[in-house]
């Protein structure tokens, strides 16, 4: 399974709607991952039979899933990846998490790989990126 490029990101989904248009124009599709914040208030039910530790409970209502997984121990990024983000092109991460920034800045996009120089992007130029094996990498850069 080929995993999703990951970027670091601070700000609330809807800054990344271009994006996220610009991707599913490609085919492409994006995921969200919250790291770090407090659980919203789940759903009573679906509380208790996390509680139970049933493997998964779900629930089901107009246009939503929502499912709870009790953990034991910490999260792994990479099973996570795995079971919740398959066939995604990339997962923007609001948390921390060693992986490159992403940040919207007059009109384009800038990616900030750890320890190297930033690089904009159109939008349409960052969502066609997201195709390439390793988009942030120098060498992959021209």
């Amino acid at each position: 399974m080929k995993s999703p490029h990951l970027l670091r990101v601070d700000d609330f989904p809807e800054k990344f709607a271009p994006l996220v248009e610009a991707a599913r124009v490609l085919s492409l599709r994006i995921g969200w991952l919250e790291l770090g914040s407090t659980v919203h208030p789940v759903p009573p039910v679906l509380e208790a039979a996390a509680g139970l530790n049933v493997l998964r409970a779900v629930e089901v209502g107009e246009g939503r899933t929502v499912a709870v997984k009790p953990l034991r121990g910490a999260p792994v990024l990479k099973d996570l990846l795995r079971e919740h983000f398959r066939g995604c092109a990339l997962v923007l991460v609001r948390g921390e998490i060693d992986a490159p920034s992403l940040r919207s800045e007059d009109g384009g996009w800038i990616v900030t790989p750890p320890g190297a120089a930033s690089r904009r992007y159109g939008v349409e130029q960052l969502a066609a990126a997201l195709r390439k094996p390793r988009p942030w990498d120098a060498a992959e850069i021209r």
